[in-house]
């Protein structure tokens, strides 16, 4: 009976995916090499115009949240906002679109991967550094329902998570996703507070990134 009510909601799930995505696809990024646990940075070969691009604009965008944030913590969690999703991609194993993963997931297929890894994993590396201008905090949306969604966030020290962005890397399996909290359209997002086992499914979108410019050091 269990298998066959696993079968029964990977076939809704993927009738209602196929409507508008593809089946799926394996998602590998192979500049990325590994993660170094003593320097705290992700280990790359390259890195590419597009995430130096993203990097850059994130900085942009975390020097924006207040008028003393440092400029080195904030390129650092640019950096690793950007790339340390990719090297969880390769570590989970990721299946696109993120729907996928937690049908894997599910199933005993993969170990991790659904939102809730992506923002424990995200908050163990990024977010539990010693930051003296940045505060990093995991939110979540809809709690104990369904449709439960987490993420990490960032904001000026002191600021609430209302003047924060969301740093999220299962929207789009691996490539991070970041907007202010205020304006994502998808979910209304609050503290995270651990009183409601995870759900698996939440449900994928895709956001336009911000459009400014910076050095990537």
């Amino acid at each position: 009976m269990k298998r066959l009510l696993s079968l029964v909601s990977f076939t809704i799930l993927l009738s209602t995916l196929t409507a508008c995505n593809p089946i799926s696809y394996d998602v590998r990024f192979d500049n990325v090499k590994s993660f170094d646990k003593i320097k705290k940075h992700t280990v790359v070969s390259a890195i590419d115009s597009s995430d130096r691009s993203k990097i850059e604009r994130l900085t942009i965008d975390i020097m924006g949240l207040g008028p003393n944030i440092d400029i080195d913590e904030a390129r650092y969690v640019a950096r690793e906002a950007v790339l340390y999703p990719k090297h969880l991609a390769n570590e989970y194993r990721l299946v696109g679109p993120p729907n996928f993963q937690n049908v894997l997931v599910n199933e005993g297929k993969r170990k991790r991967g659904l939102c809730y890894h992506w923002a424990q994993d995200m908050t163990a590396h990024i977010g539990k550094r010693q930051y003296n201008t940045l505060s990093m905090r995991r939110v979540v949306a809809n709690q104990g329902t369904f449709v439960e969604h987490n993420v990490l966030t960032v904001s000026a020290k002191g600021k609430s998570i209302k003047d924060a962005y969301i740093l999220d890397g299962w929207r789009n399996s691996g490539k991070l996703l970041w907007m202010k909290t205020g304006e994502d359209e998808d979910y209304d997002w609050v503290q995270y507070t651990p009183q409601f086992p995870n759900r698996a499914i939440a449900t994928p979108v895709t956001k336009t990134d911000s459009k400014k410019d910076v050095s990537v050091q």
